[in-house]
C-alpha cells in the first residue's frame, strides 16, 4: 500500500510539472469555501480558457522544488488556504479579468463585510401580514398591507459598505432573496516568466487604470502647452494657439487703426470749424 501511495505522490508531481511546461502563465489560487458546484460550473464556462489543477499543497510544493525555475521559491510562500493551480494561455490580467466576470450571487451570512451599500427597495414582498411585519419594524424599514400582501413602502438602506452585517440583517436578506454577496475563485498570485503578480496588482479594474492614463495624459499635455512645450503632440495646438493669438493682435490694430483715424477726422474737423 505505501508503495502505491509514494507511486500516486510520483505521478501526481509529475503531471503538476508537465503542466508547468505547457502554459506560460499560471495561478496559485485557494479555493477554501469556495462551493464545489461553483467551481465545476465555472470550470465549465471557461474550459476553452483555463484549466484547474486541484493538488495537495505539498505536492503542488513539491513539483515547484524540482522545476527549479526564477522566484517558485516566492511562490511558495503566497500558498495559502486550500490552495489549487490555475493554468492560462491568457495573459494575468486577462485570467484575473475572466474570474472577475465569471462571479456567483451569493447569500449574505452573519459577520460578513458588506461589499456595497445595501438596499431594501420599495414595492411588494411575498409574505402575509404577520410576524414578518414586526421583522420589518425592527429594522425601520416602513410596510404597508397591498391586496392581501406586505409591501415596503420606501427604499431602505439596511447595510451601508463595509459594516458588518448583522443576524437579523442577513435573515432578511435571506427572506427576501436579496444576494449582495459575490463568490468566486480566489486567485492569489499569477506567473509568467519569473514575474509574479499578486492578488492586489491584479484586482486593479482595467476601465479605471484606461482613464488614469487618460487623465494623467491630459494633465501632461495642458502643463506642456501653458510652457510652450514643443513636441508632436503639442504642436498642432501650438499652432492653433498662435493663429489666435495673432487674430487677436490683427483686430487690436486694426482698432487702433480705427481710434487713429477718429481722432484725426476730429481734428480735420476741428480745422474747418
Amino acid at each position: 500500500m505505501e508503495a502505491k501511495a509514494a507511486e500516486w505522490k510520483k505521478e501526481e508531481v509529475k503531471e503538476i510539472k508537465r503542466l508547468l511546461d505547457e502554459y506560460n502563465v499560471f495561478g496559485i489560487i485557494n479555493v477554501e469555501n469556495l462551493p464545489s458546484l461553483h467551481l465545476q460550473r465555472l470550470k465549465h464556462n471557461l474550459k476553452d480558457k483555463i484549466y484547474v489543477k486541484m493538488s495537495k499543497k505539498r505536492l503542488i510544493n513539491r513539483a515547484l522544488d524540482e522545476m527549479k525555475k526564477e522566484n517558485f521559491d516566492k511562490v511558495k510562500e503566497e500558498i495559502k488556504g486550500i490552495p489549487a493551480l490555475i493554468f492560462t494561455k491568457e495573459n494575468p490580467f486577462r485570467l484575473a479579468k475572466l474570474l472577475r466576470q465569471n462571479k456567483s450571487n451569493a447569500p449574505a451570512k452573519p459577520g460578513q463585510i458588506a461589499p456595497m451599500d445595501i438596499y431594501v427597495k420599495a414595492g411588494p414582498t411575498p409574505f402575509p401580514p404577520g410576524r414578518i411585519i414586526g421583522e420589518l419594524g425592527q429594522l425601520v424599514i416602513k410596510t404597508e398591507v397591498k391586496e392581501g400582501k406586505v409591501s415596503i413602502r420606501d427604499d431602505k438602506l439596511l447595510v451601508k459598505e463595509n459594516e458588518v452585517i448583522n443576524a437579523k440583517q442577513a435573515d432578511l436578506l435571506s427572506k427576501l432573496k436579496i444576494e449582495p454577496m459575490k463568490i468566486g475563485i480566489n486567485l492569489l498570485l499569477t506567473y509568467e516568466n519569473g514575474e509574479i503578480l499578486t492578488k492586489s496588482i491584479l484586482e486593479i479594474d482595467d476601465e479605471l487604470y484606461v482613464n488614469n492614463i487618460k487623465i494623467a495624459y491630459q494633465e501632461g499635455l495642458n502643463l506642456a502647452l501653458a510652457i510652450g512645450y514643443v513636441s508632436k503632440d503639442t504642436i498642432p495646438y501650438l499652432i492653433r494657439k498662435a493663429s489666435k493669438e495673432i487674430n487677436v493682435l490683427e483686430n487690436l490694430e486694426k482698432i487702433k487703426n480705427l481710434e487713429v483715424e477718429k481722432k484725426e477726422e476730429k481734428k480735420e474737423e476741428i480745422v474747418r470749424e
